[in-house]
């Protein structure tokens, strides 16, 4: 199975997310979506469950010397989370974390007020849905987990449309509810799932938030 773009992965979410009652309650709600890809993702479901969108920054830190291999994660709200088996393996000094972390704070800051107007949304109270395009090794998005459920929000659910099942088992750990239609036998990257997996940039993240809801179509 695969799914032909981010679009359609979001549709398909959302759909089984209002099977399950998510924003038909008394609690208010809100959709937020990871950057870039998550957005547009989160857009779809927040659009088929007319729920406002918004965005959940964060960031990954890199192995020295291997950048895109993730060793932690760094959430907007401060949550820090390391991969200590990995750190441990990798033989990783505290000191490398500690600047890391530090520079990435710093980026999500930046981030954060280039895709956001205003201050990040208040979550204490509120139901809310976190979506990305996929995960892979999950500590991004078990971070901002982290994140939302110390900020105090209620009935917290992880929507993804792809992972390998060792991940969302321990994402299960972390909220009230993962909801990921696609756990392949055999894992290997999330753009493999996608027929359309091309990059989203930065105005197109813009746009979608600036609608607050719908939005997000990829062309082709």
């Amino acid at each position: 199975m695969r799914y032909a773009n981010r679009l359609e992965a979001g549709r398909r979410l959302g759909e089984i997310l209002r099977e399950l009652g998510f924003g038909a309650g008394s609690a208010p709600s809100i959709v937020l979506g990871v950057p870039r890809g998550g957005v547009v993702v989160a857009a779809a479901v927040a659009e088929v469950l007319g729920l406002p969108l918004e965005v959940a920054v964060a960031g990954k830190v890199g192995a020295p010397g291997n950048p895109e291999l993730a060793i932690g994660a760094v959430a907007e709200g401060g949550t820090v989370l390391y991969d200590e088996a990995l750190v441990r393996k990798l033989k990783v000094s505290r000191g490398y974390l500690e600047e890391e972390t530090a520079r990435l704070k710093e980026k999500i800051a930046v981030m954060a007020q280039e895709l956001r107007n205003g201050t990040a949304p208040c979550l204490a109270g509120r139901e809310t849905v976190l979506v990305d395009d996929g995960v892979a090794t999950g500590l991004t998005i078990e971070a901002m987990a982290r994140d939302i459920v110390g900020q105090g929000a209620l009935n917290v659910c992880l929507a993804v449309p792809v992972g390998p099942a060792e991940t969302i088992e321990r994402l299960r750990r972390v909220a009230d509810l993962v909801v990921c239609p696609l756990i392949p036998a055999v894992f290997e990257a999330v753009g493999s799932f996608y027929a359309d997996f091309r990059q989203v940039e930065t105005a197109q993240v813009q746009a979608i938030l600036a609608r607050g809801v719908a939005g997000g179509r990829e062309s082709g």
